[in-house]
């Protein structure tokens, strides 16, 4: 048994520990509990889908071995606890890249899968999902199941996006992208509003594979923010970037995100920002993924973690709802410095549970105060559900089970396939089992 926790460090509960390294043993492993399990990776997830407190957490950092991998295909067979850093060298000296990628590359591929992770381009490549060509797991009554597009499809429809529910995954098939190299060709552009931000949205898609913007959520109605986009370049001869990575070195008695820090430095980063707004050449690491920098980043929340609250809207009640969750955060004093908005585009989800809708996304950390936070989070919750959104499973530590319910509505199919032999905090909570 040891104590656990997942990336918003709002528990640390005890688990029962198993390590899954060798494949040939994982089916005797898995089937051989006495109590349900939960896959767990690299615990990136914010909140309590990959925890399981008082029963068993299967542990797969240990299946890291790739299998197989085709140069002129792009085609990677590997175990499910590859972590995508790993896919990524592997890939670009070779001329070929992940499709999607979520905002760090220190996850598993069985975790990127189980929650459907999305990128910057949804609007071009729609989700991790739509590249997965062949999935291998294993039941915890022995049984194993292979299941792609093809074979077995409502199988690999329940699994992708399935919160880890339908079995353990122990090996997939991803299909790769061809890629000049690593570098992207990059924009920054300010917007003072929302109207702004949706226009400068709607205008990139068709030009720039890659959207994104940082927003400050405390601007009020304002709803200023940083819009950045970029597309991959065959730009070759510059030198690889050799930033050193640093480390949060300890956990503070007391959140660094605050009512003091907040406002100046959402103020100061904006117009830093604003002044340095410009054309690069940017190599695809710190456009990707910024945070991968500064290891164990989640300690600057203190001791109490913080939530991740994530929720995407239908696109034509997009800036009505992205305004009225921007006024509450501004009037509850309680904010974020991780403030991200972007569009998703109109590509259909393979999972049953996948996240990804047409529409816009907001995706916000609060510190943890508590009620207080609770409060705020009931109030959004209330926007979200009249605008017919949905929160992200995989970031979610404390969504109610009837807007899980409203927001899902293929449930009950994907209940057809959950394993009896898995269970984890969250689907407890949301499922009832």
């Amino acid at each position: 048994m040891r104590r656990v926790s997942s990336w918003g460090r709002l528990s640390a509960d005890q688990h029962e520990v198993i390590a899954l390294s060798d494949p040939a043993k994982v089916s005797s492993l898995v089937s051989g509990s006495n109590k349900p399990g939960i896959v767990h990776g690299m615990g990136r997830s914010y909140g309590d889908v990959c925890l399981n407190p008082g029963g068993v957490l299967w542990l797969t950092t240990g299946l890291d071995h790739f299998i197989a991998f085709d140069d002129n295909t792009g085609r990677l067979v590997c175990e499910a606890g590859v972590q995508l850093r790993d896919i990524q060298r592997l890939g670009i000296p070779r001329g070929w890249i992940l499709p999607v990628t979520p905002g760090t590359q220190m996850v598993t591929v069985g975790g990127a899968i189980a929650n459907d992770v999305h990128g910057k381009n949804h609007h071009v490549l729609g989700s991790f999902g739509n590249h997965v060509q062949r999935i291998k797991l294993f039941r915890t009554d022995g049984e194993a199941i292979e299941c792609s597009p093809q074979t077995n499809p409502n199988w690999f429809a329940a699994t992708v996006g399935g919160l880890g529910l339908t079995g353990v995954i122990v090996e997939a098939e991803i299909q790769l992208r061809r890629i000049a190299g690593p570098w992207l060709d990059t924009e920054t552009v300010p917007y003072p509003s929302l109207d702004e931000f949706f226009q400068l949205a709607d205008d990139s898609e068709a030009e720039w594979e890659h959207t994104v913007s940082w927003i400050d959520c405390i601007s009020g109605d304002r709803g200023r923010g940083l819009f950045m986009r970029g597309n991959p370049t065959d730009v070759t001869q510059l030198p690889e970037p050799k930033g050193r990575k640093r480390t949060m070195p300890f956990v503070p008695p007391v959140s660094l995100v605050n009512r003091l820090s907040l406002r100046p430095f959402n103020i100061a980063y904006y117009n830093f920002k604003k002044w340095q707004a410009e054309r690069a050449i940017v190599h695809y690491e710190p456009f990707f993924y910024p945070l991968d920098n500064l290891l164990q980043w989640n300690r600057m929340y203190g001791p109490k973690g913080f939530f991740q609250y994530q929720s995407v809207v239908p696109r034509e009640v997009g800036q009505d709802a992205v305004q009225a969750m921007l006024e509450e955060i501004a009037h509850s004093n309680d904010g974020s410095f991780l403030a991200v908005l972007k569009t998703f585009g109109d590509r259909q989800s393979v999972g049953m549970l996948s996240f990804p809708q047409p529409g816009v996304t907001l995706a916000l950390d609060f510190p943890n105060h508590g009620m207080r936070t609770h409060k705020l989070f009931e109030r959004l919750d209330a926007i979200v559900r009249e605008a017919g959104g949905r929160i992200y499973p995989g970031k979610d530590a404390r969504m109610p089970r009837d807007l899980f319910e409203a927001g899902y509505p293929r449930l009950n199919e994907f209940l057809k396939y959950r394993d009896p032999g898995i269970s984890s905090a969250l689907s407890r909570r949301l499922m009832g089992s």
